[in-house]
């Protein structure tokens, strides 16, 4: 954190969230307006780990061959005979920055994230295996919509966290402007190297949880869903479809993740309310009803939150 101060300023949530994803293997979509520094901040993350990087622009006539790779025709001067061989594309890095994820068609989408979820790629026959650690951040412009493709539930469902990115205040903009406008720019350094972020992964997998932990994050999730026996009656009017199971599964494993990262040994109730808004609001449709109503996914969450008690003695009984 003290070396990503050099070139970013602010951004607290956003920056303990790609943490909390980093060290969780899980992949993050960050949402915001231009200009929001998205970008840098995905950039100084992976020199501060010491992880090769790639910046993927998506552009409407981005094939998958530009990011798995393409096989290319070349002559073998021993033997005089052709080959195909094959060139690596920008998916073959620890950190990749997919720009504007919603600009490109569903194919291409789909071939970045069958990475994410396969941690390889499969061409002309053979498979190839990702370099692991392997992260994907994802930006999205929420104000252009023209000529984008949004990504369908079921691939918005393999990101961990979706982030969004909000103005600075008033004193972080000041900060900013001092910041990037004067002459002397302090260069980032590498903290953390690749083997440590693989031991720290496998830490966070040892991280005990409790069973009463288990019993509030199933309820919380199974109360999203629309028809379910004990659901609230404003989901049933707002909700058109809830979370699925990986939301049990990330909120576990970032909870995990946050204890760590906060110096703890276990996973408090607190941890799965503070990642409820990044790990549910990508998983949960609304209906026209709540749509106009004006009410937003994160209204919802924060009104589930209210609802579902709180009382680790509730759930501890319920494990009894």
């Amino acid at each position: 954190l003290k070396e990503l101060r050099k070139s970013i300023v602010g951004m607290d949530d956003v920056i303990d969230q790609v943490m909390i994803s980093i060290f969780a293997r899980g992949h993050g979509l960050l949402e915001g307006v231009p200009g929001l520094a998205k970008t840098l901040l995905v950039s100084s993350i992976a020199k501060c780990l010491s992880l090769s990087f790639r910046r993927i622009q998506f552009t409407p006539d981005l094939m998958p061959s530009d990011i798995t790779g393409t096989e290319v025709l070349q002559d073998d001067p021993e033997t005089g005979t052709r080959k195909f061989i094959f060139t690596k594309g920008p998916i073959f890095a620890n950190m990749v920055l997919a720009d504007e994820i919603n600009r490109t068609p569903p194919k291409t989408q789909a071939a970045l994230l069958e990475a994410m979820q396969e941690k390889m790629i499969s061409t002309g026959g053979d498979d190839y295996t990702l370099d692991l650690p392997f992260f994907v951040l994802a930006t999205q412009n929420p104000l252009e919509q023209e000529g984008t493709y949004p990504l369908p539930e079921a691939q918005l469902d393999r990101f961990m966290f979706k982030i969004h990115v909000e103005y600075p205040t008033e004193a972080e903009e000041i900060g900013i402007m001092r910041q990037v406008t004067g002459a002397s720019h302090e260069e980032l350094n590498s903290v953390i190297s690749k083997e440590e972020i693989l031991a720290l992964q496998e830490l966070v997998l040892r991280v005990p949880v409790a069973d009463h932990i288990f019993n509030y994050t199933a309820k919380l999730v199974r109360a999203t869903r629309p028809g379910e026996e004990g659901t609230p009656d404003f989901i049933n009017d707002w909700v058109s479809f809830g979370t699925g199971p990986r939301a049990c599964l990330n909120l576990i494993l970032a909870g995990k993740a946050r204890a760590i990262l906060q110096g703890r040994f276990n996973v408090s109730i607190d941890d799965i309310q503070t990642l409820a808004l990044p790990v549910m609001r990508h998983r949960m449709g609304l209906n026209f009803a709540a749509q106009s109503e004006g009410v937003r996914t994160d209204d919802v969450i924060r009104k589930l939150l209210d609802h579902i008690p709180a009382d680790e003695n509730l759930y501890k009984s319920a494990t009894a």
